[in-house]
């Protein structure tokens, strides 16, 4: 499997910030310096740094980015080209699969909306049902439209999340998006899904049907990570622009040890050492960090250093590293 640059291209960070209309937020193991300023903030989501390494350990499969999908079928189209238009035909493929990786954001969960404009006592019983305003103005971001709810005993209320996406969804239709969510997203029926394998698909719709800060959408994905993680499916997720996302959840969480090891088994030793590197980013406490910097560790002995002090399946680790040294001097002598 080729994988991707480790340099990721400015301009794709810039087309991803406009394609999801987010901008830099702290998120997932962001913690703010203290007030002394002794501790430095974590490094986020967004940076460059943590970027290119995502981005790397994704990898670019252009057999599986550009899958076929199920539709009609219609005869298959050939084409004959030269060596040079196949070169060229090669790199548009390339840089079509890089903006199709791009990895949805990773927020906070956005804070509730609980403000009261008014209460009228003289309005209550007047209405056995609540009615919600919504400013239809084309001009306005979504984020910022006014809607407020009238309720029957006369209270007047900011709209909650909630009913917002329903009120602006109902106004302004999203294509792959509905006024309800789908029973498909809740919890009793997620799991049904995740034995099918269909883990990808889930994040897609749910990337269709929720805000990116949404309690649900949070939800679900966390919900898929932690399914795949318990059954170490990482590869369903490889070469596909969710890749990262959980990658830098199960890196938050100290969640790493079946990705690593699927990772050697895989001859991906160059991921590793990058999860790990990520690891150390994000953790810069942990023993396997300094002893990484003091050392200047690379390769084997830095992932033998990881599986020691922070490993709890160093047993396994190690075993997966043998046999990938085994398997490299066996390649070497033929």
């Amino acid at each position: 499997m080729a994988a991707l640059s480790a340099e990721v291209p400015a301009q794709l960070l810039r087309t991803a910030r406009a394609l999801w209309g987010c901008r830099p937020r702290r998120g997932l193991g962001q913690d703010a310096a203290t007030a002394g300023g002794e501790k430095a903030a974590k490094p986020s989501f967004t940076d460059e740094a943590v970027q290119n390494l995502l981005y790397k350990m994704t990898g670019l499969n252009l057999q599986k980015v550009f899958r076929p999908v199920k539709k009609e079928l219609k005869p298959p189209t050939y084409k004959l080209m030269t060596e040079a238009q196949l070169k060229e035909a090669t790199r548009k493929a390339i840089e079509e699969a890089k903006k199709r990786l791009i990895m949805p954001p990773v927020l906070d969960e956005r804070e509730p909306i609980d403000d009261v404009l008014a209460e009228d006592k003289v309005l209550e019983g007047t209405e056995t049902t609540k009615y919600i305003f919504t400013d239809l103005t084309y001009s306005v971001p979504h984020r910022e439209r006014f809607i407020v709810v009238r309720e029957p005993n006369g209270v007047l209320r900011k709209a909650t999340w909630e009913e917002r996406d329903r009120m602006i969804q109902i106004f302004f239709p999203q294509e792959g998006r509905r006024v309800i969510p789908p029973v498909l997203f809740k919890d009793e029926h997620l799991g049904t899904v995740f034995q099918q394998d269909h883990h990808e698909d889930v994040l897609n719709m749910c990337i269709a049907q929720f805000e990116p800060d949404s309690a649900d959408y949070i939800r679900v994905h966390h919900r898929t990570y932690d399914d795949i993680e318990k059954h170490a499916k990482y590869d369903l997720l490889r070469s596909t622009r969710h890749f990262g996302g959980m990658v830098w959840y199960l890196v938050n969480r100290k969640k790493t040890d079946g990705l690593l090891i699927d990772m050697i088994n895989r001859d991906l030793l160059d991921d590793a050492m990058s999860l790990i590197t990520l690891y150390h980013m994000l953790h810069p406490e942990c023993p396997s960090a300094k002893e990484a910097k003091e050392g200047k560790l690379q390769g084997v002995d830095l992932i033998k250093a990881f599986a020691k002090t922070e490993s709890q399946k160093e047993g396994y680790i190690q075993l997966a590293l043998q046999a990938y040294e085994e398997a490299m001097a066996t390649s070497t002598a033929s």
